[in-house]
């Protein structure tokens, strides 16, 4: 088996990239259809929470199936039809499940949407198993985690892109004096995002990304455990799986619950949330954009002048998007100022992904315990800001979990991506409290998932130097 590359492979990534795009587009579009779907069919804040069930539980389904057919068949079904294939054959299952949000939108029907909602993020599934261990494998080890945190970044390009897309298509233009909400406008750009889909399928079965790419981490280190029967024998990815079903549930819970939030207790209307939702998910792109500076570069300089540049850089991608759709810029100029605690926060880290865990994980309690106590702007600033602080918790939990996995790496990766479902079970339970008791208290939920990513971060590197596990932290920023 040949050794991975010792530099990136960019012919490759950026056709991979662009699937990262789609998932984001459509995960932060949903937090428009939330309060949307809320209002159209009557719903109770925990009922309008299935959005996001239906969504991330199809995760779960799709790594069982996958894991299942492996057993049935006797072997790796990735492996067998090969990387392309595999990615070609989610994005066309993705593009069925768009097409159901025509009958659906045109018959008012929510169990039908959701079902599309579900189809979607079952393609997804497949997606996701392939393509984050491909992102990595795509050059060394010590930048893995920088190109799976630059992979990050695109996708929250789609997540800024897409409340702003999905609620022009719903509610016109924000200029409008009457803004109106028409259920069967959700179809046409869901049928577009389908078709989009089908041709990225074309697009990746015509590029050079290879079947079976070289084995991703224990080429490049030594490991002094004996190899496992499985990859559910590595403490690391037990503890792992955890970490990525809280760290996705209190991505997708904080923002989820932002709508309800800002429409009740703020007195904001509906068609007005959709640049704060965009703000939220730009936050993780500011964050990955700015960890992901070292897959660019060697160069020590260069690298500490493009730590302030990317944040801004990206975060003047959310102000252009926004201009262009007419919102007003003016309530978000002072969080430029918040940026500057993530900067610091990368700094801090001094490449090593377990600290920058740990570090973000603090971060994100600050700042989820800042919007309890506050109200106003500031709370929604507070609450907003978890965004820059989940946005390198993905790439640090993945490449940490799946360290030493050797040839139960694909397996490894299908169980991660199965925790997925924290998305929706977490903003579920959050929903939930928020009928009993407020929005504003039920942000507790994200609190206790942080003091679990925390641990995590602890415990992980403990596990890690017995294994003989190092990352090189005077190359690598770990994100």
């Amino acid at each position: 088996m040949r050794s991975p590359s010792t530099q990136t492979n960019w012919a490759q990534f950026v056709p991979l990239a662009s699937v990262f795009f789609f998932w984001g587009f459509v995960a932060a579009s949903n937090d428009i259809l939330i309060p949307v779907f809320k209002n159209a069919f009557t719903l109770e804040n925990w009922q309008s929470q299935l959005v996001s069930v239906a969504f991330y539980i199809a995760y779960t389904v799709g790594s069982i199936v996958y894991l299942l057919i492996s057993y049935v068949t006797g072997g790796d079904v990735i492996n067998r039809i090969g990387y392309k294939n595999a990615l070609a054959l989610g994005l066309t299952i993705s593009a069925l499940g768009t097409l159901l949000f025509y009958p659906a939108a045109n018959t008012k029907s929510f169990p039908l949407m959701l079902t599309g909602l579900f189809v979607v993020a079952f393609g997804f599934s497949l997606q996701q198993t392939v393509a984050n261990p491909l992102a990595i494998a795509l050059g060394p080890l010590h930048t893995g985690s920088q190109r799976l945190t630059l992979a990050g970044g695109i996708n929250n390009l789609g997540t800024t892109i897409g409340p702003l897309l999905v609620s022009f298509a719903i509610f016109g233009a924000p200029t409008a004096k009457e803004a109106t909400m028409d259920i069967e406008s959700v179809k046409i750009p869901y049928l577009v995002l389908g078709a989009a889909f089908l041709l990225v399928a074309l697009l990746l079965k015509l590029s050079s990304i290879p079947d079976r790419p070289a084995a991703v981490v224990e080429e490049e280190i030594t490991v002094r455990t004996t190899p496992r029967n499985s990859a559910l024998h590595y403490p690391q990815l037990v503890l792992g799986m955890i970490a990525i079903f809280v760290y996705v549930g209190v991505e997708v819970s904080t923002a989820s619950n932002l709508p309800a939030y800002m429409e009740k207790d703020l007195g904001f209307k509906t068609q007005d949330i959709a640049p704060y939702i965009s703000l939220y998910w730009a936050s993780l792109m500011i964050g990955r954009w700015t960890g992901a500076v070292e897959a660019f570069t060697e160069n020590m300089d260069l690298r500490q002048v493009l730590r302030f540049i990317a944040p801004y850089l990206a975060f003047g991608v959310f102000l252009g998007v926004n201009r262009l759709m007419n919102h007003d810029l003016t309530p978000f100029y002072i969080y430029g100022a918040v940026i500057l605690v993530l900067i610091v926060a990368d700094i801090a880290s001094k490449g090593n992904p377990a600290r920058m865990l740990f570090i973000f994980s603090m971060l994100g309690i600050t700042a989820l315990a800042i919007g309890m106590v506050t109200h106003g702007m500031v709370s929604v600033y507070a609450f907003t800001s978890v965004g820059l602080f989940c946005s390198t918790l993905w790439p640090c939990i993945f490449t940490l979990a799946i360290s030493g996995l050797g040839k139960h790496t694909s397996q490894g990766s299908s169980f991660l991506i199965m925790m997925i479902m924290g998305g929706g079970l977490v903003s579920l339970l959050q929903g939930y409290l928020a009928d009993v008791v407020s929005i504003h208290a039920s942000y507790i939920v994200g609190v206790g998932c942080f003091a679990y990513l925390a641990f995590y971060a602890w415990q992980v590197t403990r596990i890690l130097k017995k294994q003989g596990i190092a990352f090189d932290t005077s190359v690598s920023s770990g994100h």
